[in-house]
């Protein structure tokens, strides 16, 4: 079954506890996008929203490194709690090392593509990375609209691994929901990120049956 996972940049902030909880029973996990303003133009969360986090959830925590410095994090993050670490291949230097360094510390290594960024940028990597996260939307902002043809990207992305027997995960993140889940799960697709689509759907219990 296809797992969500929430991402809490679309909860209601004023009351994150209260938020979980009244999602907890339809989700997987939690999506914790960092965002420095510089390489994405915004600016979210740290350290101490993993912190937390982890004082009333035992859920796994992903957080989506949108930062220019990634490696300089991954430490902190893991330390707070984080079980997986989704750095961007467009600002890591030497990707190899980073993923490396990111299992070393006990977590799960995903890379995440931008829409614009070949799937082709990773032909050497995807045999060491647990999972690859396909933005579907131009990363920075919850609630945009899913960008169509990176359904495309996600299906030669899924055909890599079946050729190839490699065993990452795909996951999707941005203007996933009820209209397009089950398609993307069909394309092999592992893990939908959702914002709007967990936090703000009326229907979320439905969709989760759905997806089961």
């Amino acid at each position: 079954m296809a797992i969500i996972s929430a991402s809490i940049l679309a909860a209601d902030l004023t009351n994150l506890k209260g938020e979980v909880e009244r999602v907890r029973p339809h989700i997987d996990e939690i999506h914790l996008d960092v965002m420095d303003g510089h390489f994405v133009p915004n600016l979210t969360f740290g350290y101490p929203m993993c912190e937390a986090l982890r004082t009333f959830t035992d859920m796994p925590i992903d957080a989506h490194l949108m930062v220019t410095n990634p490696d300089e994090l991954v430490e902190g993050f893991v330390q707070k709690g984080a079980n997986r670490i989704t750095i961007h291949q467009e600002t890591c230097y030497h990707l190899h090392r980073s993923v490396e360094r990111i299992k070393s510390l006990g977590a799960q290594a995903f890379v995440a593509l931008n829409p614009a960024t070949s799937l082709s940028t990773l032909d050497e990597i995807l045999p060491y990375v647990d999972g690859v996260l396909v933005m579907t939307v131009n990363p920075g902002f919850s609630g945009q609209k899913f960008i169509a043809t990176m359904n495309d990207k996600i299906e030669r992305l899924a055909r890599i691994r079946s050729d190839k027997g490699y065993n990452f995960k795909i996951a999707v993140d941005g203007g996933v929901g009820n209209e397009n889940a089950l398609m993307l799960v069909s394309l092999g697709v592992d893990i939908l990120v959702m914002g709007f689509g967990v936090f703000r759907n009326p229907n979320l219990p439905q969709l989760r049956e759905r997806l089961k």
